[in-house]
């Protein structure tokens, strides 16, 4: 299935989405997206629900009344990642690390699909991180390798939206990455029933028309297994939280002809099987005043 949670008259409502476009609303099921990830009998009765539905009849997908899919406890991400996306000075072609660098994107960075996002004032080197993002689905405490997987409840992506000047003064990133806003995430959750092989999908981004990052999850170097088995031997892992799994390094073109986002840009993320996330850049009214 793929989930949602979209803007109703009566507040955040979770729902699916049907024959491609067309909404069924979950709410006389679960709360939310959260809670139907979290309870296999809600999920149960979701998959019977869409299943049963008419799609003809189901109100027309509105993607402006979308939010993020889901409120996550925690943000969790991870730097360098992908095989040949390196820190600054350091050979490409060196051994793998031998555990993942992991950082963490505060509650104030979430937004949803549609948000723009606000340069904040004195930015100066604003940039983007398309990235595939998983959801638990499952409280996950001190997990094996080989359960780790069953504790996802889906996929989803995240615009790792990073400011590189406070990124680069100092040894902790929180602040090049935690500004408002600077986690969009969305559109959707797939589940994994209905999810390609996480460690086999093309992650792309897409600026100006132009495809500046494209490369396969297949050289990530730690798995979505591994990396959810690793976490939650410090942390305990709730349904909702989000780990995301770090981004490709720019192709070579992109990465000569860096420009930091501007007031007006987008970019599109887009990944295979997961759908596309296009994120509008605008400039602070503060810095404008």
């Amino acid at each position: 299935m793929r989930l949602v949670t979209y803007a109703g008259a009566d507040g955040a409502r979770p729902a699916a989405v049907v024959a491609g476009d067309r909404v069924l609303d979950l709410g006389g099921i679960a709360g939310s997206v959260t809670a139907l990830l979290s309870s296999d009998a809600a999920l149960a009765a979701a998959r019977e629900a869409v299943a049963s539905a008419d799609a003809d009849s189901l109100p027309v997908l509105d993607a402006a009344a979308l939010l993020a899919p889901v409120v996550p406890g925690k943000i969790l991400c991870l730097g360098y990642n992908y095989r040949g996306h390196v820190p600054d000075g350091v050979d490409p072609t060196a051994n793998d690390p031998e555990y993942p660098d992991v950082f963490v994107k505060t509650s104030n960075t979430l937004a949803g699909p549609n948000d723009a996002v606000v340069i904040p004032p004195g930015a100066t080197d604003v940039d983007y991180e398309g990235e595939v993002a998983v959801v638990i689905g499952r409280r996950a405490q001190r997990v094996a390798l080989e359960d780790a997987l069953d504790h996802v409840g889906g996929y989803t992506i995240l615009n790792d939206v990073s400011d590189r000047a406070w990124q680069r003064r100092q040894s902790q990133w929180a602040l090049g990455k935690c500004s408002d806003g600077f986690a969009p995430l969305g559109p959707w959750v797939v589940t994994p029933d209905e999810a390609p092989d996480p460690q086999d999908l093309l992650v792309e981004v897409v600026r100006d028309g132009v495809v500046t990052v494209s490369q396969s999850t297949s050289t990530t170097i730690f798995s979505v297994a591994y990396v959810i088995h690793h976490l939650s031997q410090v942390l305990t892992l709730e349904p909702g939280d989000i780990v995301s799994t770090g981004t490709p390094q720019k192709l070579p073109a992109a990465q000569d002809a860096h420009r930091p986002l501007a007031d007006g840009d987008a970019v599109t993320v887009r990944i295979a099987g997961l759908g596309e996330l296009t994120t509008r850049f605008i400039a602070s009214q503060e810095s404008a005043a």
